[in-house]
């Protein structure tokens, strides 16, 4: 019963594939998919990366349409850099726990309390965050930027794990906004010790968004694609994964003589798992879900989005 189950369900997706692959080339469609996309979502996709870098890509081609496979903020990013062009996100209720984490009301008031503090943000945050920011910076690029920052009060928000390790790692006067990734920031010290022992010979490589004595215990830290392009390099055959578990498929295509294990099964984002392959169909099919940024909001976010260009 179970085989034929999941025969059925590969014959399901085949047709869903096809029907996309044939919707995206009437609509002039292009589909970004986040690495921790379900692996059939990653299959289908023109680009599977970072968001920013999805973002980007996008951007760059002449496709009339963005599927943003990832949460919503992303498909915000894509919009505020693509204006002219249809953005959909698949699902609605595609969220980010993180970028709930901070309003703008109180970062409004945040900066009228401290105008001396540099708001320095994550990407991971709505766009009328980035309107109120100075700059925004990603996993990959936010050590580099913010060695142009030293001697300056900053206020990094709305990732303290990412805060506290750029704070510990450049010594700089960093104040950090009480958010967090809610399933990096599970991560123990402990998580760590035993996926050493079990695989003493393994890299351990861990995204910046986990606690900073969880980071302490890794041979690697770095942004999603970071780890990836480690992991390619390395010379190792064994790694320990501290990222969501999403990455494992990119991983093992590329590195198939290789070996991965996820640090804690607790790795996996509920609301990056929302988007199914019968979603990006009805977005393709219906214009589904389509992504608007006021233009105010979208032209102060890309100031400071273009400001991290500028500097990275």
């Amino acid at each position: 019963m179970r085989y034929n189950l999941i025969v059925q369900k590969k014959e399901c997706d085949y047709m869903l594939k096809d029907e996309i692959l044939k919707l995206k080339k009437e609509k002039n469609a292009i589909i970004l998919a986040h690495f921790y996309q379900h692996d059939e979502v990653q299959d289908i996709a023109d680009f599977v990366g970072d968001s920013l870098a999805l973002s980007r890509k996008a951007a760059s081609t002449d496709a009339d349409v963005i599927v943003f496979c990832g949460v919503y903020f992303m498909a915000e990013t894509a919009k505020i850099l693509s204006p002219d062009k249809m953005v959909l996100l698949p699902k609605q209720n595609a969220l980010c726990n993180m970028a709930a984490m901070i309003s703008y009301d109180a970062l409004k008031k945040y900066k009228e309390e401290h105008p001396e503090r540099k708001i320095v943000t994550y990407v991971n945050t709505r766009a009328e965050i980035k309107a109120l920011s100075d700059i925004i910076v990603t996993s990959s690029n936010a050590e580099k930027i913010m060695k142009n920052f030293e001697g300056e009060k900053i206020m990094y928000t709305p990732d303290k794990n990412l805060g506290l390790y750029l704070r510990d790692k450049l010594g700089y006067d960093i104040e950090v906004w009480p958010g967090h990734c809610y399933i990096h920031d599970r991560l123990t010290i402990n998580d760590v010790k035993e996926l050493r022992k079990k695989y003493p010979n393994a890299e351990v490589l861990i995204h910046p968004e986990a606690p900073l004595e969880v980071l302490k215990q890794a041979d690697y830290v770095g942004s999603t694609k970071g780890i990836l392009d480690y992991a390619t390099n390395s010379e190792a055959k064994d790694f320990v994964i501290g990222t969501d578990k999403g990455i494992l498929h990119a991983l093992r295509k590329q590195n198939p003589e290789k070996n991965f294990h996820i640090l804690s099964h607790g790795l996996s984002c509920f609301n990056m798992k929302r988007i199914k392959l019968e979603d990006v169909l009805d977005a393709l099919k219906y214009d589904q879900h389509q992504i608007e940024v006021d233009p105010d909001i979208a032209a102060r976010a890309k100031r400071a989005l273009d400001e991290m260009l500028r500097l990275s």
